[in-house]
């Protein structure tokens, strides 16, 4: 079945705490899967990452460790014990060893797990593919393709013909897989669980070693037979012959038949979402606390700058630096954020277009066409290259979401199509190459800087799109150029912690100061 990006799925969202959706949410999502393989019954977890990939330097310092221990334990991806996740692991009984191992990962963000309870063992493999996004690709040496957007169910047999014929004529299903390796199951991905009676009548058959629920963690699910309008800018130029309607407008046609919603739900979806963006905003301006973190609450001198004429500048451009400052501060300090399109570039983005919004004294409808916008241009983006910067460099995140607000920007301003289209387009241009190289190993600088030259680069783009300068090179094409920069970016320059401003005196400094004592255990095989 061919897979479409969804804009809350894959490009706004998750609503996360955390400094890093690749790290934070992505494993917990995976591990809330690993939960239901185990019906939620573990007692021992052997976790492995591969030393040449991005989580074996990083796993603890940007938040894998704690996305991991939270999804053992069922939780959400924003609840607010997340930080003590380690500390609620023990008290569980969970025994946990993290190990570096050679596990011929081809991936960069690529966890193995080994699974134990009292009565099964099982082993995982999953990767995050970025902003949260996941896959299962393993399940006890079996090759599978589990991105969390079904219910699935696992039926463990020895003899499944008969149970696969009994499959396909009581359950209503989008597929139904067999995987005959050495531990062998059938696999029935559906739009909801099992029916409990037909539950209860695979597991009375005696040839049914076990029966597993996989419940879906994205909120936006998939199905059989998806089509979608459009999956590139040019066929969304095509499909829009004739039609005359503005990027929101084609956005709302391609997420309702993404998700199958209705228009209107599409459009209350990302007012929910706003709303969480604009409380992030309030709070970091408040003031932000958190010990385990390398820059302070600075967004609050800056209003106060701001507020007092003090600094250079127009009211926008301050607003926006303003705006993604705050955001930042709000994501690193363990508070609640929108990754759009990830955690590690959350600022650029909504700080783009809510002080856009207000400057531009424009109401809230305004700015959820904006975002709905922006969110289009995402898919293309997630379609046809990446927002990992473990995958891509920091041009897949900021350089993504400068890229999505640019667009979004020439909405707000009363643009055209094609206006917004160029704005994406130069944005993008402007980004490419850009280097993951987090200072410290946290998720914070140059991180807080490179999401406000993201922001400042949407609007010069939006501007320049505005009074119609030339950006010569498709937006479609732009987005492929991304995706083959990003895969000569040297692994080193991508969010490994082993180039570039993370490996300087000075950071390594910082690095060993805010080191923290773990009970887990760390070995290398």
């Amino acid at each position: 079945m061919t897979s479409y990006p969804s804009i809350f799925n894959d490009v706004i969202g998750p609503v996360m705490r955390g400094p890093s959706s690749s790290h934070c949410a992505a494993s917990l999502r995976i591990a809330r899967m690993c939960r239901d393989l185990m019906d939620e019954n573990i007692k021992e977890i052997l976790i492995e990452f591969d030393p040449n990939g991005s989580l074996a330097t990083t796993h603890k310092s940007q938040g894998s460790d704690m996305g991991l221990f939270g999804g053992f334990l069922g939780w959400e991806a924003y609840d607010e014990r997340l930080p003590a996740s380690e500390k609620y692991l023990a008290i569980a009984g969970i025994d946990v060893e993290i190990r570096i191992c050679d596990i011929r990962a081809d991936h960069p963000n690529t966890y193995k797990f080994t699974l134990k309870s009292v009565h099964e063992t099982r082993k995982v493999t999953a990767i995050s593919t970025g902003g949260g996004m996941i896959e299962v690709i393993e399940i006890d040496g079996n090759k599978v393709s589990m991105a969390g957007d079904y219910y699935e169910t696992l039926i463990y047999c020895s003899k499944p013909d008969e149970i696969i014929l009994y499959l396909s004529n009581a359950v209503d299903y989008d597929e139904i897989l067999y995987h005959d390796g050495a531990i062998s199951f059938i696999e029935v991905k559906s739009q909801k669980p099992l029916d409990f009676q037909i539950g209860a009548e695979l597991s009375a058959i005696e040839e049914v070693l076990f029966l597993k629920t996989i419940h879906p963690v994205l909120p936006i699910m998939a199905r059989k037979d998806m089509q979608v309008p459009f999956i590139t800018c040019n066929d969304m130029l095509v499909y829009n012959t004739g039609k005359n309607k503005a990027l929101w407008e084609l956005a709302i046609d391609y997420e309702s038949a993404r998700g199958n919603i209705t228009r209107v739900e599409v459009f209350e979806m990302m007012r929910k979402i706003i709303h969480i963006m604009g409380d992030a905003i309030d709070l970091g301006l408040k003031g932000t606390q958190y010990e385990d973190r390398i820059l302070g609450s600075q967004s609050v001198q800056f209003k106060e700058k701001h507020e007092a004429n003090q600094l250079a500048g127009g009211d926008l451009s301050n607003r926006i630096i303003m705006y993604v400052s705050a955001i930042m501060e709000v994501k690193s300090s363990m508070g609640v954020i929108v990754a759009a399109p990830t955690a590690g570039s959350c600022g650029a983005l909504p700080g783009a277009l809510f002080a856009t919004t207000h400057a531009l004294n424009l109401v809230e409808d305004d700015l959820i066409k904006g975002m709905l916008s922006a969110g289009l241009i995402g898919v293309f983006i997630a379609a046809h290259a990446t927002f990992a910067a473990e995958v891509g460099g920091c041009m897949a995140e900021t350089g993504s979401g400068g890229g999505m607000a640019a667009a979004a920007i020439v909405e707000l301003q009363g643009g055209t199509l094609e206006q917004s289209i160029a704005a994406s387009s130069m944005a993008l241009q402007n980004s490419l190459g850009i280097i993951c190289d987090p200072i410290g190993n946290r998720v914070e600088a140059p991180c807080l800087g490179r999401n406000v030259m993201a922001a400042m680069n949407a609007l010069s783009s939006a501007n320049m799109a505005l009074s119609n300068y030339a950006h010569l090179i498709p937006l479609d094409e732009v987005i492929l150029t991304m995706k083959s920069v990003g895969d000569q970016i040297h692994h080193t320059l991508r969010c490994t912690n082993l180039g570039g401003l993370s490996v300087t005196p000075t950071a390594k400094k910082i690095e060993s100061q805010l080191e923290a004592h773990s009970e887990v255990k760390y070995k290398s095989c």
